[in-house]
């Protein structure tokens, strides 16, 4: 009976269709229209827009799916994603995640980061988000995001604006956090060295 499982299993393996690598070099082409708001090389200069530098690959391909979906809503990205085919978004995925990261700016207020390390500890952030806050697979890198849009994400969830994958998750720890919270866990991730 092993002898027919492995066999049916090598028969499936050789005739599936070889799923292509994703084109780092034209997902770099592709992200030249992402710069003007998500920052040259990912790293995002303006206020409430993420950087996208060293997301995991599959956390940008999701949030692109779902905001061509329409399921995550913003009207300047919905043009934009509505003409990405799935390739675009699996070269747009591998080049953003192999950028580096943004490096957090000095933090002004320890006092403030030590709460946050506080409300991440007690909130269980590190479960879904690693305990360096990079992000893993589908969950976003944390650290070291901008502060305001960490803020507004998380105003965002406990809102119930925002859907996406982890969403439950999410909503369920955004909706209990008091505004105090989502303050100091969003100075701390921000400033994470």
């Amino acid at each position: 009976m092993r002898a027919v499982w492995f066999g049916v299993l090598a028969a499936t393996l050789l005739v599936a269709p070889a799923t292509r690598a994703a084109d780092v070099a034209a997902g770099k082409a592709k992200a030249q229209v992402c710069a003007g708001c998500h920052g040259e090389n990912g790293i995002s200069q303006t206020e409430n827009i993420p950087s996208l530098a060293g997301q995991p690959d599959q956390f940008l391909q999701w949030q692109l799916v779902f905001f061509r979906a329409g399921s995550r809503k913003n009207e300047q990205m919905q043009p934009i994603v509505e003409e990405l085919t799935n390739e675009d978004i699996r070269n747009l995925g591998a080049y953003f995640s192999q950028l580096t990261p943004p490096k957090g700016s000095e933090d002004k207020d320890p006092d403030l980061s030590k709460k946050g390390a506080q409300v991440a500890a007690g909130r269980r952030c590190a479960s879904c988000h690693t305990d360096s806050f990079a992000g893993t697979k589908g969950v976003a890198r944390l650290a070291d995001q901008r502060e305001e849009y960490l803020v507004k994400a998380l105003h965002d969830y406990k809102a119930g604006q925002r859907v996406g994958g982890g969403v439950a998750a999410m909503a369920d720890v955004a909706y209990h956090m008091s505004d105090e919270e989502i303050t100091a866990v969003s100075h701390y991730l921000a400033h994470l060295k």
